[in-house]
C-alpha cells in the first residue's frame, strides 16, 4: 500500500487519511475523505467526490461526476459512472451495474444525455442487479440479486425480478417487515414501527 505522500504522472499514490492499494489509481483532482479505502486495481477519475470511511473493493472505477457518500461500501467490479450519486450508508454488491444512458448505440455519442441516478441512504443493491439511469432508490430499499430497476424504488421497499417490482418492505436495519396493506408493524429485530 502506497504511504508516501507521492502525486505524478496522474496517480496520487497516498490522500491523507486515506489507504490507496498501490495498484490503484486516483487521479490528481479526485476527493476522498479521511478512513477511505480504495482497493486493487480501481480507478477514481479526477472531479469525483468520496466521503469518509467509504470502502472501494478490488476492480472498481468512480466517474469524474460521482458522489460517494460517507460510510458506503462498493463491492467488487463496479463502475459508478457519472451523475451517479450514492448517498451515506450505502451498500452495492458485487458487479452490480450502473447504466448512464438509456439508449445507447455506439455509433452515437450521448454524453450529453446522461442520466442523473440517485441512491438514497442507507439502500442495498444486491449482486449483479442493473440500474437504469435517470431512476431513485429510496431510503433503506432493498434491491434484489440480478433484479433490473427500470423505475423508481419507494423507500423501504423489497424490489426483485425483471423489470423489478416490489416484493416486500424492510426496516431501517434491514430486517424483512410482513406488513399487511393499511396496518402498522413492529420490526422483530430492532422495534422500528412502520405504517
Amino acid at each position: 500500500m502506497g504511504e508516501g505522500n507521492k502525486v505524478g504522472q496522474g496517480r496520487v499514490t497516498s490522500m491523507a487519511g486515506v489507504t490507496i492499494h498501490e495498484s490503484a489509481y486516483v487521479d490528481e483532482g479526485a476527493e476522498a475523505g479521511p478512513g477511505t479505502k480504495i482497493w486493487h486495481f480501481s480507478h477514481v477519475m479526477s472531479g469525483a467526490r468520496i466521503g469518509r470511511n467509504v470502502v472501494i473493493s478490488q476492480n472498481c472505477y468512480i466517474g469524474a461526476r460521482a458522489t460517494v457518500g460517507d460510510g458506503v461500501r462498493i463491492q467488487n467490479n463496479v463502475s459508478v459512472y457519472d451523475d451517479v450519486e450514492l448517498e451515506q450508508d450505502v451498500f452495492v454488491g458485487p458487479s452490480a451495474v450502473f447504466t448512464n444512458v438509456r439508449h445507447p448505440r455506439a455509433f452515437v455519442s450521448r454524453k450529453n444525455e446522461y442520466g442523473k441516478t440517485l441512491v438514497k441512504k442507507g439502500a442495498s443493491l444486491g449482486a449483479n442487479c442493473t440500474i437504469v439511469c435517470g431512476v431513485t432508490i429510496g431510503e433503506y430499499a432493498f434491491v434484489a440479486a440480478g433484479a433490473v430497476v427500470t423505475s423508481d424504488v419507494p423507500p423501504h421497499a423489497i424490489v426483485g425480478g425483471v423489470p423489478a417490482k416490489v416484493i416486500g418492505f424492510a426496516c431501517t436495519c434491514g430486517e424483512r417487515l410482513d406488513k399487511p396493506e393499511g396496518r402498522k408493524v413492529k420490526c422483530a429485530r430492532c422495534g422500528e414501527s412502520f405504517e
